[in-house]
């Protein structure tokens, strides 16, 4: 049990509470909801191997047989999840039918922690047994997770979810290296195309001519070394998910053919004048700002309302308050485990270096510092001295008339310092709002107010 993840399903606060401080010390992670219809999305995103589900909820779905709704979806697309039935002493009966559906066993609440224990501990001698595995454990070991608890991130993760299941296009919008890449993949996870293909472009990079045969394919002699048909990257997509990276540095001819394709729902590959239909769901990203975008010089206003039924935006590092510790974490732990290595942990000056740090080059910055330190590593601990931050990310250094200094840290640290003291004062004091405000912690803003003397 010691490395299983557990989703328990209740709308009684009080029994989530209790089995959560019933559980955490026995196994790896335990994750708890009130409300079911957020169930499918948790799965979508979290390794569970166990769910604990309550039979009754107060909503009006199927009253008195919630449990089996629920456990009919789970099954349906996770079979290899076990489910454990929680139920009150006059369901027994539904229990019972639950087991025929797909239920590994179910417990009649109020029960003795020791039974629960009990009933849990032989779900994973089950799971042992079997060999099954997590549906992430295949992933390949060089991909990385969508991590994240701060507020912000809360708030990210909500509109995920609400937008996910929608046919909507979606506008992805961010700085380099705050995983709008993983934000994608996370959302055709989370959509009804998830059996579908999820294909990437990175449209950016792609000349005039390629970009058409990428993204629209080819028949045979449409150009000189044209030595077959090829389908293109909307035919791939067919069914599932299209997403295109940059899009925004893409040039006003690309914009005018992606545009016509996304009128008409068809591609017509280049040496054929017979269009193809085509069903995808289309992603977009750039760290553009909208508001360039909104510009018609440089980019189609009417390309930018066909791709951004509704947009996005992922937050800088630097906003993510204790985030930074969390992920510093979870990659210590990947890489660890990528290269054989026994790390047990950061040092409390390595910690303190991080959250001192501002991290232009965001979440990718942290993890190849944290890729880097683990590979350098001599000892079991991640010293400060191990982690170096990326010299292509540093600020430029400003001479100044009476010798050299970095303005450029300098200035950031007094916008900083001034962004703290206007949230602040714009609150009266409530330290909550203006962290949240902020997008930080409250821990994270006391921190800053100590280190600016504030």
């Amino acid at each position: 049990m010691k490395k299983a993840t557990i989703l328990i399903v209740d709308d009684d606060q009080d029994l989530l509470t209790a089995v959560r401080i019933l559980l955490r010390p026995k196994v790896k992670q335990v994750i708890v909801e009130k409300n079911p219809e957020h169930l499918m999305n948790i799965l979508s995103r979290e390794a569970v191997d166990v769910v604990l589900l309550d039979m009754n909820f107060k909503s009006a779905i199927n009253t008195g047989n919630e449990g089996l709704f629920w456990l009919g979806k789970i099954k349906a697309v996770y079979p290899h999840i076990k489910v454990v039935m929680i139920t009150a002493y006059g369901a027994v009966d539904l229990a019972v039918r639950s087991l025929k559906q797909g239920a590994s066993d179910f417990i009649v609440k109020p029960w003795q922690n020791d039974l629960l224990l009990q009933t849990l501990s032989t779900v994973f001698e089950e799971i042992k047994a079997s060999g099954e595995a997590k549906p992430l454990a295949s992933k390949s070991r060089d991909e990385i997770d969508l991590v994240g608890k701060s507020a912000i991130m809360e708030d990210l993760q909500y509109k995920m979810d609400k937008v996910a299941p929608t046919e909507a296009n979606i506008l992805i919008l961010g700085e380099n290296g705050t995983g709008k890449d993983l934000i994608a993949q996370a959302l055709h996870r989370r959509s009804l195309r998830n059996k579908g293909p999820y294909i990437k472009v990175d449209v950016g990079s792609l000349t005039d001519t390629l970009f058409e045969s990428e993204l629209f394919g080819y028949k045979k002699g449409a150009f000189t070394d044209a030595r077959e048909d090829r389908q293109g990257r909307f035919e791939a997509a067919q069914g599932g998910t299209l997403f295109l990276d940059e899009i925004g540095n893409i040039s006003l001819q690309q914009q005018a053919k992606l545009l016509s394709v996304l009128q008409n729902r068809q591609v017509v590959p280049l040496g054929s004048y017979q269009g193809i239909p085509v069903d995808i769901r289309l992603l977009s990203a750039t760290n553009v700002p909208l508001k360039s975008l909104a510009d018609e010089s440089r980019f189609r206003k009417d390309l930018v309302y066909r791709i951004n039924t509704v947009e996005i935006q992922v937050p800088p590092l630097r906003s993510r308050g204790d985030d930074i510790i969390l992920l510093a974490n979870y990659f210590l732990d990947f890489y660890s485990r990528k290269y054989h290595k026994n790390i047990e942990g950061l040092e409390r000056e390595a910690l303190q270096k991080l959250r001192n740090y501002h991290f232009p080059g965001n979440v990718r910055e942290l993890q190849y510092s944290l890729e880097r330190a683990v590979i350098m590593a001599e000892q079991q601990s991640i010293r400060d001295v191990d982690i170096l931050f990326s010299p292509i990310e540093q600020e430029p250094v400003v001479e100044s008339p009476i010798g050299a200094a970095n303005m450029s840290t300098q200035s950031l640290e007094e916008m900083e310092r001034k962004a703290i003291q206007s949230a602040i004062e714009r609150y009266s004091g409530n330290i909550s709002k203006a962290a949240r405000e902020l997008g930080l912690t409250r821990a994270a803003l006391y921190r800053r107010m100590e280190k600016y003397d504030i």
